[in-house]
């Protein structure tokens, strides 16, 4: 790219339709046939393990298989991650827990090395909806509230404006009312891992493997509710 060696002051590029086409998009994880399995938008954080990983056993929806033990967020495998973007923006799905094993932890989080997240935790047979961030270089479980349903729908919202670099994690039970859950997350700007802050689904074990976690759908926005 570039005239003569040097960049241009203008670029002759397409005009946008819609919500950064290209770099972020929702994803309803149907796939019609010809179809790419995973669009452009979608990076893995570290190489996936296919594997664990799919979209054909459970029609519409992106199911994230254990097969090793892990002890954190950003040292599990197949975390399938979007970026966030500015002025503001939000990354929401609904998490299918019924197949879920002690120990395993599911959810949606914002990956950088002072993460954050909320999702859900097995511990003796019973989930809970709990949030996590990075406190001093440690991951702090902040709150944790039983579960007693199969399906929950998680929220992270990211407010980059005016420099403030804040999210803040909910949860519903339905899809309509939300609560905020645990603290909000400083974001600090960088590059241990990416440029910036990114949306993740995750799910990993930290007691059995053969587990798994079936999300249905990854809705990203750029609205907010949270100030």
């Amino acid at each position: 790219m570039g005239e003569n060696g040097k960049v241009p002051e203008k670029l002759a590029l397409p005009a946008s339709k819609g919500l950064i086409p290209g770099i972020v998009a929702s994803d309803e994880f149907s796939r019609k046939k010809g179809e790419p399995t995973l669009p452009l938008v979608w990076q893995w954080n570290h190489n996936p393990e296919p594997k664990l990983w799919s979209f054909s056993e459970r029609k519409g929806f992106l199911r994230l298989k254990t097969g090793r033990i892990d002890t954190s967020f950003t040292q599990a495998r197949n975390t399938l991650t979007q970026r966030t973007i500015g002025p503001e923006s939000s990354g929401s799905t609904a998490l299918d827990v019924s197949q879920m094993k002690d120990g395993d932890f599911a959810g949606l989080g914002l990956l950088q090395k002072d993460y954050g997240l909320v999702g859900v935790k097995v511990t003796q047979g019973k989930p809970s909806v709990v949030m996590v961030k990075m406190k001093d270089g440690k991951p702090v479980e902040l709150q944790a509230i039983p579960l007693n349903q199969k399906v929950v729908y998680l929220k992270a919202e990211c407010n980059f404006r005016d420099r403030k670099d804040t999210a803040h994690f909910f949860y519903s039970l339905d899809n309509k009312s939300w609560t905020r859950i645990g603290e909000s997350l400083k974001m600090p700007y960088t590059i241990p891992h990416f440029m910036g802050y990114r949306f993740g689904l995750f799910n990993y074990a930290t007691q059995q493997t053969g587990g798994y976690a079936d999300f249905d759908y990854f809705h990203i926005s750029d609205t907010i509710t949270q100030p």
